[in-house]
């Protein structure tokens, strides 16, 4: 018999994870968010009830997500427990990839057992987060006995479970957020460069897209050292000169210290220590103005 769910925070990840247990068959029985309207839209979408009381939402339910942002994680697991919506049988869990599942100790206090599932995807929109949660990755951390069912969860979900210990969530969303978030911050860079040399901006994306989607391929198939090209790669100083001589100072700041590490990369691939110097004299200069 598949538990019966409460949703605590109605965002992108609550409501990925509310429509996607409900289309699985889980009896999603109350939704709570600090957006009253949220949470009445999320209640109807997948036929449970609206509790404007985190408490009331945990009450009901065998299995409790507080999908809040992390800063708000411990103080509804706090507020849940005093009102004495947690209990001995129940499942609670958070969805942060840095916080482990102790931060959810009052409802450990209480009997509950505690764990942390976090999906590895990026959920821009609702839309987005409902679509791309199946299949997913996810990484379990907390008490033994959750992990039987948060294995069948992610199952149900076409997805895939790892597990990891408390003491390396931080380093595992850092590595997230490289791969996500900082992602998109070069692809920022890469726009501005690009529409600096005359690129039409809406025509970028399309541009440099089968370069973008080769890279990935080629690290996904022989790994990041091997998957290396470009000037670095082969040692060309002189094409990375030409590079700094185009580019204003802030744009060169951030260019350079990408570079640093790629000619450490290239090293590990097998670039000769003369050219890799005179790349690193390159990327050690600091412009000052333009």
């Amino acid at each position: 018999m598949l538990h019966k769910v409460a949703v605590i925070g109605a965002g992108r990840v609550g409501t990925a994870l509310a429509l996607n247990l409900k289309e699985k068959g889980y009896p999603v029985v109350a939704v709570a968010s600090r957006s009253p309207s949220t949470a009445q839209k999320l209640a109807e979408a997948v036929g449970a009830k609206a509790c404007p009381v985190n408490a009331d939402a945990a009450r009901v339910a065998e299995l409790v997500f507080i999908t809040t942002p992390d800063g708000s994680i411990a103080p509804a697991g706090e507020e849940i427990a005093g009102a004495e919506g947690f209990r001995p049988g129940q499942f609670v869990a958070h969805t942060s990839g840095a916080l482990p599942a102790a931060v959810l100790q009052p409802a450990k206090d209480a009997g509950a057992a505690i764990f942390s599932l976090h999906p590895l995807q990026s959920f821009a929109t609702p839309a987005l987060a409902v679509e791309r949660l199946p299949g997913s990755y996810f990484t379990f951390e907390g008490d033994p006995e959750a992990l039987p069912l948060a294995g069948r969860l992610v199952a149900e979900l076409g997805g895939r479970l790892f597990r990891i210990d408390a003491a390396s969530k931080p380093l595992y969303h850092a590595a997230a957020c490289v791969a996500s978030n900082y992602l998109v911050s070069l692809m920022h860079f890469m726009y501005d460069l690009a529409e600096q040399a005359g690129l039409q901006r809406e025509s970028i994306f399309e541009a440099f897209s089968p370069l973008i989607q080769g890279t990935l391929s080629n690290v996904g198939v022989v790994g990041p050292t091997a998957a290396l090209t470009g000037p670095i790669a082969r040692g060309d100083a002189d094409t990375i000169r030409r590079h700094a001589l185009a580019m204003g100072s802030r744009q060169w700041e951030l260019y350079r210290i990408l570079g640093l590490y790629t000619v450490k990369l290239a090293r590990e691939r097998g670039l000769a220590a003369e050219a890799s110097a005179a790349l690193e004299r390159i990327f050690c200069e600091v412009k000052q103005h333009g």
